[in-house]
């Protein structure tokens, strides 16, 4: 059996990919406390978490069929 590991972190590159969002809107939503902000690794490196960005993903499907706005 495969464990699926919570740790995996991905760069904008793949944020992009996942979401079909430009740069510009992933960070507005950011701002706007609407998408999960990316973890700092150093000066000038971030990633996301792979599973806060599914889990977020998951939002979207749930209120798309019914869930919570």
């Amino acid at each position: 059996m495969a464990i699926m590991n919570t740790n995996i972190l991905i760069k904008l590159p793949a944020v992009k990919e996942l979401t079909t969002f430009s740069s510009a809107t992933i960070y507005r939503l950011i701002s706007e406390g609407e998408f999960p902000k990316q973890i700092k690794l150093a000066k000038r490196s971030s990633a996301w978490s792979l599973e806060e960005i599914y889990s977020w993903i998951e939002e979207k499907k749930d209120s798309r069929d019914g869930g919570e706005s």
